[in-house]
């Protein structure tokens, strides 16, 4: 049967599930990528180089393991659906914040209580989901989540494209209060994780160090694996407006500049729901060392197309591949985290790895500076390398595609 198939058999109740913890990270990551097109009018506006505004980027990523381990405790301790609902309020207050910062200092404090915030929606979200429906959907219900991101990343450059000419970049934040109102809906049409439920009464509340004995090795594992995962996707993406703006002296708020952005993310849901549902058939880390590897020969394009046509071409692809390896993460971090952990673990080494990735923005522009301005080759010798750096570690990896979540397991890779 078609892995697509199986999203047919989902419940009313399953798809609404679904669908609110794509909204979540949809709008998560719209908020986080509204600073990545407005690095250099903040910049200019509070008279600092583009490198001290791209701190904001690595205090966001930098505190996102705080949240993943607070949201992610609280979500095993007293449920997925309540603490993913304050969750989102408190990411879209401190995005309305950022509005109004009278300094550089108070938006970077900002952005970091935002990725606070941040840190906490996707390890909720997913685990959330991927306990609500059956183990055959769980392949391409992961690519459809992660899917969410990219949609993030084209709202965001869509509302820059028609709004920052006349709004400036603090109405852009002023926007980014609205994913507040997703609550709304979580609240009338989302129930508590049956999973979850089950384990409470039968394993009531464990403490962190207990129900991590025997798992070490794979957390450990696991945040270098989303290290490599991170350096991929913000790797390829964080500078790309940049790259658009000093390297294809494209303005900010241009047609063709939110066309290429458009390209790339619409390739980054297509290679999601792809990859992810190509995950079901062939296993979790064939598809991802697959995906992987597949981006090193697309660079040329997406950096150095002749044309237009080709550098558009090769923003699709190359995202194709990137969030192509991502579509299979929720699934397959959720089936590899131990019973009583599923709500912190895949979000603390996702996040985590975000921590350790999170000087890749500022490496790609200082590898520039030394190479002479040159961004596209910073961002092309980076792709490439990270590329095998991820094969690599997905191959030495375990899996457990199709586990079922509810029984007790042993220590995997611990």
């Amino acid at each position: 049967m078609s892995p697509f198939a199986s999203l047919r058999e989902l419940t009313t109740t399953q798809r609404h599930t679904v669908l609110a913890s794509f909204l979540g990270w949809t709008l998560d990551a719209f908020d986080y990528f509204l600073l990545t097109f407005v690095i250099v009018a903040v910049a200019q506006e509070f008279h600092a180089d583009k490198s001290q505004v791209a701190y904001g980027l690595l205090l966001t990523l930098a505190a996102r393991p705080l949240g993943a381990l607070l949201f992610g405790r609280l979500a095993d301790r007293y449920g997925r659906r309540p603490v993913l609902m304050l969750d989102v309020i408190l990411f879209s207050l401190f995005e309305l914040a950022t509005a109004f910062s009278t300094s550089l200092t108070m938006l970077l404090v900002l952005r970091f209580l935002f990725g606070v915030a941040m840190g906490g929606e996707w390890g909720i979200g997913a685990s959330l989901a991927m306990e609500s429906i059956p183990p055959k959907a769980r392949g391409v219900v992961s690519g459809l989540l992660q899917s969410g991101y990219p949609c993030g990343f084209f709202l965001g450059a869509l509302v820059n494209w028609l709004l920052v000419d006349h709004i400036g970049w603090r109405g852009l934040f002023i926007v980014g209060a609205l994913p507040a109102m997703l609550v709304l809906y979580i609240r009338r049409t989302v129930p508590e994780s049956e999973v979850w439920q089950q384990e409470r009464a039968t394993q009531g509340k464990q403490g962190l160090l207990a129900s991590m004995r025997g798992h070490w090795k794979l957390a450990i594992y696991l945040m270098l694996l989303m290290m490599a995962f991170n350096m991929f996707s913000h790797g390829s993406q964080d500078l790309y407006h940049t790259f658009e703006e000093e390297s294809l002296h494209l303005p900010t708020g241009s047609g063709v500049a939110f066309m290429l952005v458009a390209m790339l993310n619409l390739g980054a849901l297509v290679g999601g729901v792809f990859f992810g549902a190509l995950s079901e058939r062939i296993g979790r880390r064939r598809a991802i060392i697959l995906a992987a590897l597949l981006a090193i020969p697309v660079i040329p394009l997406w950096m150095y197309g002749g044309s237009l046509w080709a550098l558009a071409l090769g923003a699709f692809l190359i995202q194709v591949m990137v969030q192509g390896a991502w579509g299979v993460v929720p699934t397959h971090l959720n089936e590899l985290a131990p019973e009583g952990m599923r709500g912190t673990l895949p979000g603390f080494a996702y996040q985590t790895g975000n921590l350790l990735a999170s000087v890749t923005a500022n490496t790609q522009l200082w590898i520039a500076g030394v190479y002479g301005g040159n961004l596209a080759f910073a961002m092309s010798a980076w792709i490439a390398g990270v590329a095998v750096l991820l094969a690599v570690l997905a191959w030495l990896g375990p899996e457990a595609r199709g586990v079922r979540f509810g029984q007790p397991r042993g220590g995997t890779g611990g």
